[in-house]
Order: structure tokens, then C-alpha cells, then sequence
């Protein structure tokens, strides 16, 4: 299979794992609340986000290295943001 083809759908479909975190983001924003939001989840999720990178490091997987970098920031910005909400 045509390698750009599957860097490609490993890009679009870590884009969509990215987005869809986002409107949780928007949502503590606006209303300042976290109470809902597990945060032994978002650790353990960090943490696996985190060893993702490490792996497509490992076995130099661009899409796995880029989208989990990106994802790992935006988890990362709501698990601050459960932090300090509370």
C-alpha cells in the first residue's frame, strides 16, 4: 500500500482524536467546572498518551509521533484546568 496514503489516514485519524477534545476544553472555559471530569482518568490517559509518543519514537511512525504529541498538550491543558477548578 502506498505509504502516504497510510501517513496520511494516521494523520486524519489522530486529527480526529485531537478534535475530540477540544469541546470539552471550551466547555470547562466557559463554565469553570471540572467536577464531572474523572481525574485518575486523565492522569492514566496522560500517562498513555505519553508512552504513545515514546513508541512512535521508537519505531519512528511520524503520524503516531505528531498526532499524540498534539494530543498529549490538549489533555495535558485539561488536566491543568481540572487541577485548578477542582
Amino acid at each position: 500500500m502506498n505509504m502516504f496514503f497510510i501517513q496520511t489516514l494516521g494523520l486524519i485519524a489522530g486529527g480526529f482524536v485531537v478534535f475530540a477534545s477540544l469541546p470539552q476544553i471550551v466547555k470547562i472555559i466557559k463554565t469553570k467546572r471540572t467536577s464531572d471530569i474523572s481525574l485518575p482518568m486523565y492522569i492514566i490517559l496522560n500517562i498513555g498518551i505519553f508512552l504513545w509518543v515514546v513508541y512512535g519514537f521508537l519505531t519512528q511512525q511520524v503520524a503516531i509521533i505528531i498526532t499524540n504529541v498534539i494530543f498529549q498538550l490538549v489533555n495535558l491543558i485539561i488536566l491543568f484546568l481540572k487541577i485548578k477548578h477542582g
